[in-house]
Order: structure tokens, then sequence, then C-alpha cells
């Protein structure tokens, strides 16, 4: 089938929650933590580890700890055979703290998978360097980040 739903959070989150084999996961943790304690019954896990850091100029990627095109390969890798699956499974990114690496990570994977992404007005904060590596793996794919005025039209909205 496909991928049917893209979601993002923090690692604290992601550790606390029930595993599913019909979930997959991009757990994406700093070099200087160790792997995220993720439920056994996510079958699907890519595991990643670099800062949340975006370099001055294009030759700094080589430094250690920085997110690089083998890791963006891995990704589209990833993501391409969850959607190319042959039942539907929902993805979810998590990074240390949900806010940077893995919105730009799940932006990515909405624009390739065109699932829907949850919370996706909260991704105005996604690394920028993550999601341009990524678009060069992907040429003519463009990512749409929103803008911060969406969040906040959001949280002044009434609830249900």
């Amino acid at each position: 089938m496909t991928v049917s739903r893209i979601q993002y959070t923090s690692r604290k989150l992601a550790e606390q929650l029930r595993g599913s084999p019909y979930m997959a996961v991009i757990s994406i943790t700093d070099p200087t933590t160790p792997e995220a304690k993720l439920d056994p019954l996510f079958r699907h896990v890519l595991r990643l580890s670099f800062f949340d850091a975006i370099p001055a100029d294009e030759y700094m990627p080589s430094l250690p700890g920085l997110f690089d095109h083998r890791m963006a390969a891995q990704i589209c890798t990833f993501i391409e055979e969850l959607h190319a699956a042959p039942f539907e499974i929902s993805l979810m990114v998590h990074c240390e703290y949900g806010v940077s690496r893995s919105a730009a990570v799940a932006l990515f994977a909405e624009a390739l998978t065109g699932a829907p992404l949850d919370a996706r007005e909260f991704t105005y904060e996604a690394n920028q360097w993550v999601i341009d590596l990524l678009e060069t793996h992907r040429k003519g794919l463009s990512v749409n980040v929103p803008l911060p005025l969406l969040s906040r039209e959001r949280r002044r909205a009434q609830r249900d």
C-alpha cells in the first residue's frame, strides 16, 4: 500500500510509545547520547546519529557528527521502501526535542510520499541543512516549510 500518515516527536515521547508493526520509526539522536529505547514492537526502525547543526559552508559536512549525504540516502531509501510496502504503514520521526531534525525529515517524507503530516504547521523550525541535503537526493522534489504564523493561528483556534 503506502505510507498513510507521518508524525514527528521528541525522543522522550517516542520512548514512551507502545510499539506497532504498522508504524515505522526514524530515530535521530545526538552522537553524544545512547540510542533511543524504543518498544521492540516497532519492527521498521532506521537509527541515525547527528547533531542539530547547520554548517557554515558546503565544505563543513565532512566534520564528524554532522548530517551528510550518506544519511540522506539512507532516509530516502527507507521511506521509499516503506512507501512500496504491501500494507499501510505510518511513519514517526523523532529527535532529541522533536523540533528541528525530526521536523525536517517529516516534511521531506510528506513531500516524497504525499502522506499527511500531523501538526505540519509547527514544523517551521525544521533544520534547513537536513532539508537541503535530502532534496539533492530527489531532484525536482521541493519541501515546503510553513511560516510560523500558521502555528499561532492554530494555537488561537477553538478546540473541539
